[in-house]
């Protein structure tokens, strides 16, 4: 051991451990604290406890190929190498029916999301946020057809679900969940950690719905943006389908610039996105969320280029 390398003990190690499971399960939402990660895990399992199970080990199948690779300790310990990996874990058994070929689709897909997280965030100058977890969940799915694993039905849609019900989907369908006290437990867990982002993603949540339904009638018929079946669109809006991307672009721009214009703006653009990027055959997944916070980043950019502020000397 070298001099002032401090050596912990294995409760120390393993409490260290646990932390940057439930972490890597708060940075779904940006969140770096482990008891909003715990609230996240509750919430999945309200509505799935298979899919809970497959959030939980994707965060630890982060944390331990990132430590096995020695990446950047604090990076680790803050949840980075786990968050994509959770979202894999979860999307396999969303997609998916567990057996055997599914789980070595999960393992490996969690192992090569902490590998893509890192080499993206040494080779991109900007921020890849879930792309990781979009690249390696499309080849899994398309993988697991090829494969022939058994999927999982898309189940049956309430068009009658009150606006309250399909905010609150909006939040939760973030980790692929379409349940009013799952995101209310998000929502619990976010505020506990961020007031300010809790109230983002409840916004970002109602804004979403609401560009959704404009000018939509009961006849009007839409993909599932993450089945790709057809549905009719009301019943795509009351699952929350439109509305978990822009949650997410909500909080990336407001960590990016506290201002209300860059989050609203996120907003608006990633609901086209998202039904968009279903016609592709590629379930949207978050792919929305990224492309609608990298188009605003860009304009920042440009703006920033084209706009410079002379300085003023005092007088």
């Amino acid at each position: 051991m070298n001099e002032g390398q401090v050596s912990l003990s294995q409760p120390d190690l393993m409490k260290a451990f646990a932390l940057a499971v439930f972490r890597g399960i708060g940075q779904v939402f940006f969140q770096e604290n482990a008891l909003t990660g715990a609230l996240f895990l509750l919430g999945i399992a309200v509505s799935s406890p298979l899919m809970a199970a497959g959030a939980f080990a994707g965060s630890v199948i982060g944390v331990v190929t990132a430590q096995l690779l020695k990446f950047d300790e604090g990076e680790v310990s803050a949840g980075i190498f786990g968050f994509n990996s959770v979202l894999v874990g979860i999307a396999t058994l969303f997609f998916f029916q567990p057996g055997p070929a599914s789980i070595g689709l999960l393992v490996g897909g969690c192992v090569v999301a902490a590998l893509v997280t890192r080499l993206m965030r040494r080779g991109l100058p900007f921020p890849t946020y879930t792309t990781p977890f979009i690249v390696t969940t499309w080849a899994i799915f398309f993988l697991g057809q090829a494969m022939g694993v058994a999927q999982v039905e898309a189940g049956a849609a309430s068009e009658a679900a009150r606006y309250i019900d399909a905010a609150a989907h909006g939040v939760s369908q973030v980790m692929f969940q379409a349940s009013l006290w799952t995101g209310l437990l998000f929502l619990i867990g976010i505020a506990l950690s961020d007031w300010r982002h809790a109230s983002w993603v409840l916004l970002a949540s109602v804004i979403g719905m609401f560009v959704a339904s404009y000018h939509v009638t009961p006849t009007i018929r839409a993909l599932d943006v993450e089945r790709l079946v057809e549905r009719a669109q009301v019943e795509v809006i009351a699952l929350g389908l439109y509305g978990y991307n822009a949650t997410l672009a909500a909080v990336a721009l407001f960590l990016w610039r506290r201002s209300l214009i860059p989050p609203l703006l996120g907003i608006l653009i990633s609901v086209p996105i998202a039904e968009f990027v279903p016609m592709l055959g590629l379930p949207a997944l978050t792919a929305p969320f990224v492309l609608a916070t990298w188009l605003v980043l860009a304009f920042g950019w440009l703006e920033g280029k084209l706009f410079v502020q002379p300085v003023r000397s005092a007088t």
